[in-house]
């Protein structure tokens, strides 16, 4: 409870109020909820009320799909347990070298957070054992499986005692979700926190027409408008991600990129330099960012329209975090305008549409110019 009024939590969230009493109680739990409802403290505080200080086993293991979550996983369960230092936590992932995580297992830490890939690459080689684990939690269950971490994560679930606890959280279903669920959870408890008002982030979306020959332009026109100060923007793929990125640097924004061919020394860095706010705009694929945590991104910015419609509800989710308002743009052509109303049907959300006029000032549906300044 320290540590809660040190981070600034007064009220548990949805998700945390139906799940910390159910988790306390022992059972299994499938929990279905949106990105930043507060899941972290929903698993992360039952993990430490079971941890048993004088065991120098590990006890509790977070499964997470990228390095990224991993690490900002294991930033916030260091938050929770601030007041109890005999709790020893070791953030494992693959990119960092294995002689620095061996290092961390010397300290038999109770609580292990770690990508799938390298918890069993450790495992294999015997410099972790999984044998007292009490409860294993799968982070963002619906991206690690889709992902291709199915057989890793089976693995890792055979090595851990069958009257371990188990918890998913997952912001969609899908069928290997459910057929892990089906295989190896006991009787489990359905939590679903549905996207409310109360829940929602405060996020404006808005729809700029935008064709492929205009769409830098487009881009350049939000940037200029000296709005938003802290921005992330989404393309389909690691290519356009750098291409974009460079094209912005050669027109003297300050920018940097965050894809999948980063090596992860690279991409820890850029997202410890956004975090810090040492650069102000971040060029990103989905995969990449999956998971990252900066509570005071301004504005989201889709360059490209997101192939999957849950890849829409994360990007948007990276703004509007920690109460504040957050604004999105999608950059549409023609061509994208069905895609676009799929995933509007799928957000039951209207956005606000605005165009450029003749002039080439972007304004709303009554002509009124967006910006005053640009």
């Amino acid at each position: 409870m320290d540590a809660l009024a040190k981070m600034g939590y007064d009220a548990m969230t949805p998700v945390q109020e139906k799940t910390i009493p159910v988790m306390m109680e022992g059972h299994d739990v499938i929990a279905i909820a949106p990105t930043g409802t507060g899941k972290t403290l929903a698993f992360g505080i039952p993990m430490l009320e079971y941890v048993s200080l004088k065991d120098r086993r590990v006890q509790e293991v977070v499964l997470a799909p990228t390095r990224e979550l991993a690490m900002q996983i294991g930033d916030e369960i260091t938050r929770l347990c601030a007041f109890i230092p005999e709790v020893r936590i070791a953030v494992l992932y693959g990119g960092q070298p294995i002689a620095r995580q061996l290092d961390k297992l010397r300290k038999c830490p109770q609580i292990i957070i770690a990508t799938p890939g390298r918890l069993l690459d450790l495992y294999k080689r015997g410099n972790v054992r999984l044998d007292a684990v009490h409860t294993l939690v799968l982070d963002e269950a619906d991206e690690m499986l889709d992902m291709g971490f199915i057989k890793d994560v089976t693995h890792i679930i055979d090595a851990i005692p069958p009257t371990r606890q188990f918890v998913m959280f997952s912001a969609t279903t899908n069928q290997d979700v459910m057929t892990i669920s089906w295989k190896y959870q006991h009787d489990p408890v359905d939590i679903t926190i549905e996207a409310t008002r109360e829940n929602r982030p405060k996020i404006t979306q808005y729809l700029i027409p935008a064709e492929r020959e205009t769409k830098l332009d487009r881009l350049l026109y939000l940037l200029d408008s000296d709005e938003y100060h802290r921005v992330m923007i989404f393309t389909n793929t690691k290519d356009m991600a750098r291409r974009l990125n460079d094209r912005l640097n050669k027109a003297g924004y300050d920018s940097d990129a965050l894809h999948g061919d980063i090596p992860q020394s690279k991409r820890s860095q850029v997202m410890s330099n956004f975090k810090k706010g040492r650069f102000p705009i971040l060029v990103c694929t989905d995969v990449a960012a999956r998971g990252i945590d900066v509570f005071d991104v301004e504005a989201v910015i889709n360059y490209d329209l997101p192939n999957e419609n849950e890849y829409y509800l994360h990007r948007i989710g990276r703004t509007g975090r920690a109460k504040r308002h957050g604004v999105a743009f999608s950059l549409m052509s023609f061509a994208d305008s069905v895609r676009m109303d799929e995933i509007l049907k799928y957000m039951k959300t209207e956005p606000i549409r605005l165009h450029f006029n003749e002039n080439e000032i972007l304004c709303n549906e009554n002509e009124e110019p967006f910006f005053e300044n640009v």
